[in-house]
């Protein structure tokens, strides 16, 4: 274990020896935090000094899948759970303070490097088993239609013997549903905790059908910029890709949650309808994966083809501006050569009008006719010579 990661378990484990972490000031940088802190520059502050109760979304105690009481403390639900059989506890934290996990983690006796983890909170999706109690991280997605963007969310799941225990970061996934739905369907809820592991599971890959959806839109939009020649699709298509990489990187990891949950099916004896249940949770995340791995090769394959049609119509541009300045050479060949021509008879006209009294011609009847004859010579000679080399 490295240096940094010693340091950071040992800053985790002292709060464990006292009722209550100490209150930190925003931005404070005491070498208790974790190293994970200061590597995540998304990190919002939080305030410590906060009972559990505040942050506590909604908490039950249920009997053989049936609701049995509605705790208000920690206490009350942990005096509940101990020597009864088929009762679980299931307590739904949001946002909850650094103080509040410490709390829940000293009653339920939780792993403190899962507590950690669950501190630090922007994670990537994962499955710890610390001795009976799992550790599941998951990422959450929906789409926003009015600005076209993936929303990801993160929950963290600790799934003991008799209790389940749900934080969670971010809005999605509403968690309400899921427990509306599980109390709705007692032989399902009675199956215990993994019964709840597998509803956070499937509401989770379930909310990726519509993001999914969304991409396809998004990425079909893209496709007819591109060949019309909008000149902001590049943008577009970075920030959409940036997305489709976040969006693997929250279904990516799932597969291998789902592996090694039916890895565990015989030796935690885990019930056989919820097997059935859990698998076709892995048929759909593994349906999501491919899709999305999908979506990341039509945004490369894009990005190439918008950058051949962005060299193509440069191309065109520069051999436009060659035919425009060839064809500006041809005028200014046209123009100079009447110029020369016309500068011939000008010039001799200038010899023949100068005031000198002593001039060849001057006393000569035909010097007024040579001279305009000399004048149409050298102009038909340099027509001619200017017409051969298609100066004209």
């Amino acid at each position: 274990m490295s240096e940094w990661r010693v340091r950071a378990v040992r800053a985790s484990k002292r709060p464990f020896t006292r009722p209550a972490a100490p209150a930190r000031t925003p931005g404070s940088t005491s070498a208790e935090r974790a190293p994970e802190h200061s590597m995540d520059p998304r990190q919002e502050p939080r305030p410590d000094a906060v009972s559990l109760e505040r942050s506590v979304v909604d908490a039950a105690v249920y009997r053989e899948g049936v609701r049995i009481a509605t705790p208000t403390s920690l206490s009350d639900i942990y005096q509940q759970i101990p020597g009864k059989p088929g009762s679980m506890a299931w307590i739904g934290l949001f946002r909850p303070a650094e103080s509040q996990l410490l709390e829940a983690a000293e009653r339920f006796g939780l792993h403190e490097l899962a507590v950690e983890d669950a501190i630090v909170a922007h994670q990537r999706p994962k499955l710890e088993r610390y001795g009976d109690t799992l550790f599941v991280v998951l990422r959450a997605a929906r789409y926003l239609d009015d600005v076209e963007e993936v929303d990801f969310g993160e929950i963290h799941l600790f799934v003991g013997p008799d209790f389940v225990l749900t934080v969670r970061h971010s809005q999605s996934p509403d968690l309400s549903a899921v427990r509306r739905r599980l109390e709705a369907d007692p032989e399902l809820l009675a199956l215990g905790p993994e019964a709840v592991l597998y509803a956070v599971l499937d509401a989770v890959v379930d909310g990726y059908a519509p993001v999914i959806a969304g991409l396809q839109h998004d990425i079909d939009e893209i496709e007819t910029e591109v060949f019309r020649g909008d000149k902001q699709v590049s943008r577009r298509i970075y920030e959409l890709s940036r997305e489709v990489i976040e969006f693997q990187r929250a279904t990516r990891p799932l597969l291998e949650i789902m592996r090694n949950l039916a890895g565990g099916f015989q030796k935690y004896g885990t019930d056989e309808e919820l097997q059935r249940y859990l698998r076709d949770v892995a048929d759909h995340a593994t349906t999501a994966a491919e899709r999305v791995d999908g979506f990341r090769q039509m945004l490369q394959n894009i990005l190439t083809v918008n950058a051949t049609l962005v060299s193509q119509a440069q191309n065109e541009e520069m051999k436009q501006l060659a035919e425009a300045g060839h064809a500006q050479n041809d005028e200014i060949k046209k123009i100079s050569s009447w110029a020369a021509i016309l500068f011939a008879p000008t010039l001799i006209g200038t010899v023949y009008g100068m005031n000198f009294r002593e001039m060849p011609e001057l006393k000569w009847a035909f010097g007024y006719p040579f001279a305009i004859a000399l004048m149409g010579v050298v102009c038909g000679g340099l027509y001619v010579i200017f017409k051969r080399r298609n100066w004209l």
